[in-house]
Formats: C-alpha cells, sequence, structure tokens
C-alpha cells in the first residue's frame, strides 16, 4: 500500500517502479520513478538526501546510476519504496511529486551499443514459411545459437518520436530504383539494459544476467521489409533496420518482475554448454499490439525459445564487452495463433491476407499511421504490473 494519491491499484503501484527521465516547462533532464500518475522527482530526493546513490540519480540519464550494479539498484528501490509507503515520510516526498501530465519524457539511458535477436521460434518459423515455402521454415543453425546482428545506437528513440518513412534501393520488375518504402513493418520486441559493463576479453554467463542487466523497455524495431528484402543477403540487416527503433520510456527494473518468471521452452536439440542455464527461466511478459487505436495482436514473451540470459552469454562468449547502456532487443515476439504476431508481415502473411484495421483493408503502414506497443506482466499477491508503451507515428519520407 502507498500514500499516493490514487496509486494503489494502479499497474504503475509501489511494486512496479520503473525508472525515466524527465523534463519540465523546458528545464534540464532529470530522473524520476514513476508512482501511478505521478513521477517522484530522484533528482531533487537526493539532492534533500532522501535517497543516496552517490549523486548519480542526478545526472541527466540513468546511465550513472545503471553503473552502480545490483546491491545499489536494490538498496535505492528498498529506500523508495519505503519512502512511498510510510505516511511518516509523506511531507517531505509529497512536493516531489510531480503529475505526468506536466512533463516531457525523454530517451531514459544513453545508449552505448544496440543488438537484435532473432529468438521467436515461432516469429522464425513464420518467416520461413513465406518467403521459403516448401522448404525447412528454420535454417539449421536457429536452434544451437541466438540469431542475431548489430543495430544503431544513434537511431534508437524515446517513446513519441515520429517515424520518418525511409528512403532506399528496392527490387522492382525493372530492376532496382530508390525511394520510399512501400512495405513499412513494425517488430514488437522486447529489450534489456545492461548496467554493468564487462572487461573486453571476458565472457558474461547465463547465470550472471541479473548481475549485469539493469531492466526492460518495450522495443518497436521499425523494418523497412522492401529495402530488407533486396539488400540483405549476404550479410543481413542494414538500412531497412537502422532507420528508426523506438524504446518505451519507463525502464522496469528487473526487481520488479521477480513474480513473472516461467520455465522457458524446452529447448530441442540440447544446447551448448555456455547457453544451458538451471532453471531455465523466461519472462510472462504479455503484449499487445496497436494500430491507430485498434488492437490487432497478443504477443505472448513466455513463448520466446531464446531467453535474455542466453542471448547476453551469447553476445559475450567471443569476449566481446558490455558497456552501460547496452541495449538488446529479443527480436519479434510471437506466439503460434494469427493473432499473436509481433509484426504485420506475419499477421498479413507477407501482404497476401490483408485485415481491417478500422474501415481499411491494410497491409502495411501508411503515412499517418499509429502503433502503440503495451505489455503487462504478473506481480506479487495477484498484482499486474504494466511497462511503458512504446508509440510511433509514421510521416511522410523527406
Amino acid at each position: 500500500m502507498t500514500w499516493v494519491t490514487g496509486a494503489d491499484g494502479s499497474p504503475y503501484g509501489v511494486t512496479n517502479l520503473p525508472y525515466g527521465v524527465f523534463r519540465r516547462d523546458g528545464g534540464p533532464s532529470r530522473i524520476g520513478v514513476r508512482i501511478g500518475s505521478w513521477v517522484f522527482d530522484l533528482a531533487a530526493a537526493e539532492a534533500a538526501e532522501l535517497v543516496l546513490a552517490a549523486g548519480a540519480l542526478c545526472r541527466p540519464v540513468l546511465n550513472d546510476f545503471m553503473a552502480l550494479g545490483r546491491p545499489q539498484w536494490t538498496a535505492v528501490r528498498q529506500r523508495i519504496t519505503e519512502l512511498l509507503t510510510d505516511p511518516a515520510h509523506r511531507a517531505a516526498v509529497e512536493p516531489l511529486l510531480v503529475p505526468l501530465d506536466d512533463v516531457e519524457l525523454l530517451l531514459p539511458i544513453e545508449v552505448a551499443d544496440y543488438v537484435d535477436f532473432y529468438s521467436s521460434e515461432h516469429h522464425a518459423a513464420n518467416v520461413g514459411r513465406i518467403f521459403r515455402p516448401g522448404q525447412p521454415p528454420l535454417l539449421p543453425n536457429w536452434k544451437h545459437l541466438p540469431i542475431g546482428y548489430h543495430g544503431r545506437a544513434g537511431t534508437v528513440v524515446v517513446s513519441g518520436t515520429p517515424v520518418t518513412r525511409p528512403t532506399g534501393q528496392r527490387a522492382s520488375a525493372e530492376g532496382p530504383v530508390t525511394g520510399p518504402s512501400v512495405r513499412l513493418d513494425i517488430e514488437a520486441e522486447v529489450g534489456f539494459v545492461v548496467g554493468v559493463p564487462s572487461a573486453l576479453g571476458d565472457r558474461v554467463s547465463v547465470d550472471d544476467f541479473a548481475e549485469h542487466v539493469f531492466g526492460v523497455v518495450l522495443v518497436n524495431d521499425w523494418s523497412a521489409r522492401d529495402i530488407q528484402a533486396w539488400e540483405y543477403q549476404p550479410l543481413g540487416p542494414f538500412l531497412g533496420k537502422s532507420f528508426a527503433t523506438s524504446v518505451s520510456a519507463w525502464v522496469t527494473p528487473l526487481d520488479a518482475l521477480g513474480d513473472a518468471n516461467v520455465a522457458a521452452p524446452e529447448q530441442d536439440p540440447p544446447v551448448l554448454d555456455y547457453l544451458r542455464a538451471v532453471p531455465h527461466l523466461g519472462l510472462d511478459l504479455r503484449l499487445a499490439v496497436e494500430w491507430n487505436g485498434e488492437q490487432v495482436s497478443e504477443p505472448p514473451f513466455a513463448t520466446m525459445y531464446w531467453t535474455p540470459a542466453q542471448q547476453l552469454a551469447h553476445l559475450t562468449v567471443n569476449g566481446a564487452s558490455l558497456r552501460t547502456g547496452d541495449l538488446y532487443a529479443s527480436g519479434t515476439v510471437s506466439g503460434p495463433q494469427r493473432g499473436q504476431v509481433g509484426s504485420f508481415l506475419e499477421l498479413t502473411w507477407g501482404g497476401a491476407e490483408p485485415v481491417k484495421v478500422g474501415d481499411e483493408s491494410r497491409t502495411f503502414l501508411n503515412d499517418g499511421d499509429t502503433v502503440t506497443i503495451t505489455a503487462t506482466a504478473p506481480g506479487p499477491d495477484g498484482t499486474t504490473i504494466a511497462l511503458g508503451e512504446v508509440s510511433g507515428t509514421v510521416r511522410p519520407a523527406r
């Protein structure tokens, strides 16, 4: 229970407490934590010595705080919980609560590197059936390692940022042409934010996932399918993916998701030793995709074949270092049913089976379309936790 007005019963209650960065009236960037429909100004709280984090909560982004490591993350979370639940602190804390409607939410981290994986068996199999009909849907390596690629940190943007339709080369009957993408798509994903770095040459064990990863964001890795189809062989995604990746403004700490741990899908054939974790756990996150305000899909993250811990272990098995602010995403989240897919490529089966959105029959995104991805997770004692939404509107190519 919390004394904060309207927060009890909210999916942003005291068992959630996601971190973000905000500003008010054009002022400087400040770190805050969400409680109900309020933002608790942690910069002001640390300045008043209500919370102590070596000054890291007075920085303009979360990176310095994330670098402090799990013992400090846990201590600060416990202190924030105490401040928001013990009425004895109300007089000191209440002036530091800012209405959510009065703030501008900013990108919460300085992104160091960005990696995108391809970890849903259902998504990978659907893509294989669409593009390689009559052949095995999964390529031979898929069940042996988490497939991934390095993206572009500089085009990671906060939820609400408009997305300009990308221009690039694509195939036509007359040969390659240059122009705006005509098959602009989404990818509903879950992202993991690294706090504690690792040294170059070190390998991070699957068992050390929670020592390095600070929290979770929702991700929309916008994709230009026509540009991607022309360019991706043999080296993989490039301009079809690098123009924009949207992330939620709130980072849900791992400590808030303890009740969302579930057994991950069985892996057959057995994975190599460095990918083997006991227990083998995933997260029960339930996503929803809205297209122009109409829900069109409910992707279940619990079905993901490769877990976040395995992705991190594979990312570093060659000795690649982690940096504070690294972001790695799960890849498109799709379940076994058509209404559980995380891309419009799958929802419309490559554009061959349009769906109704409002009064229109649609395949891919038009200018002016808005896509919003939300997610919930089980919390303690039957409560529900919400992850920060990620939303973006397509604007015309320049």
